[in-house]
């Protein structure tokens, strides 16, 4: 604990000691600006880099404000995706000392999630369409619920959960505290949340208030059909101990994963198309380090963090500073050490630049010489 973050010294007594044993050096500044703020009761939109806490920023007065007595259902986070709700969920258990907890999420068995809410839990995590779904069946009663999270925020705004995320803040009574975490959060997204808060207070951490990063960004030119030998290429020059790797389509996944196995380069794939018990068996692998390599579709691997991620591959370009952002943020977390590998064709190189001049990121060019990965400005030129 520091006196940075005085605040903690007022909270539960199991909060303080697992700060304590989390051996934090000091708060991040999302959770400085945001905790004492939801400690007080306000709406909140916060927006803040990937890898600087924003999690515990919401999870720290959620759980003080959670009374273990209380046998209902007393806060609800929302994720769009089945990992992020089974990683936030993990999060809870390992900080709520006597704060029950469960997740629910689509594709599950609706019957064992029922049974699960006969002793509601403290703490709900879970989908929208999910958590909709139990409501409407009123199996899930939102009349105890004090607190509402929307993790990764700006993907729950969009058309294809907003609806739902809205029915489920109606659902619960006017006296309820809502907020909004992301490290991206557009006009539009900021606008539709605060039509449902109340005064709600916007808090913005920009890139220099992240911890000090030594995250590199390279990129490679090539055309579109070398890029699966640029991969190979990738993992034989740089020997990464782990690689994630976005594509943006589907097929495309699928394709990769089974080119790259049949030349001996053990991968697993990660998007939505996959059963939950694929997609968890995936991501296991890959966290406990059985495999190098995994691809994933954006949406499958948004708000993931994976422990000490060392690579993240850009197998397609990114769409936009937004995507690039989160993308990136799956390494070089709270500080630690990084590389983004970006790979591009000749026409794509000046979009690139673009958003890295947008982001304020430091490209390198890379390519490959005797099979090592060299600066292509230091590149041996050809007799």
């Amino acid at each position: 604990m520091t006196n940075q973050f005085s605040v903690l010294n007022t909270m539960k007594p199991f909060l303080q000691e697992a700060w304590k044993k989390a051996e934090f050096p000091s708060p991040t500044p999302i959770q400085e600006k945001t905790v004492p703020v939801i400690l007080e009761g306000n709406d909140v939109i916060a927006e803040s880099p990937t890898g600087t806490g924003k999690t515990l920023a919401y999870l720290l007065p959620l759980l003080e404000k959670v009374d273990p007595a209380k046998k209902a259902v007393q806060a609800v986070i929302l994720a769009s995706s089945r990992e992020l709700v089974m990683q936030i969920n993990d999060e809870v258990r390992a900080w709520g000392d006597g704060t029950t907890c469960a997740a629910f999420i689509g594709g599950a068995n609706i019957k064992r999630q029922v049974e699960k809410l006969k002793k509601p839990p403290h703490v709900v995590v879970g989908t929208p369409g999910r958590i909709e779904e139990l409501i409407q069946m009123k199996k899930l009663k939102m009349h105890e619920v004090k607190l509402i999270v929307l993790d990764e925020g700006d993907q729950l705004v969009t058309p294809e959960h907003a609806r739902k995320v809205e029915g489920i803040i109606k659902s619960t009574l006017k006296d309820r505290q809502l907020v909004m975490f992301s490290a991206t959060i557009t006009k539009e997204a900021e606008e539709l949340a605060r039509s449902w808060m109340k005064e709600a207070q916007l808090i913005k951490v920009g890139k220099q208030a992240k911890a000090d990063s030594r995250v590199d960004h390279l990129y490679f030119v090539c055309d579109h059909r070398e890029k699966n030998v640029i991969v190979e290429r990738i993992i034989r020059g740089f020997e990464p101990d782990r690689i994630l790797a976005f594509v943006k389509d589907i097929g495309n996944v699928n394709v990769l994963s089974e080119k790259l196995a049949y030349k001996g380069f053990e991968n697993a794939i990660l998007h939505s198309e996959l059963n939950k018990q694929q997609r968890a068996n995936a991501l296991q692998s890959f966290r406990d380090n059985r495999l190098t390599l995994l691809f994933a579709t954006d949406i499958a691997a948004r708000g993931l963090d994976i422990k000490g991620l060392d690579y993240v591959l850009q197998f397609d370009m990114p769409k936009d500073a937004a995507q690039y952002t989160h993308r990136a943020g799956r390494t070089g977390r709270s500080g630690k050490a990084g590389t983004v590998i970006t790979l591009i064709t000749p026409g794509e190189e000046n979009r690139l630049k673009k958003i890295a001049n947008e982001l304020g990121v430091s490209l390198v060019k890379k390519t490959f010489y005797k099979g090592q990965p060299v600066d292509a400005a230091d590149r041996p030129q050809r007799k």
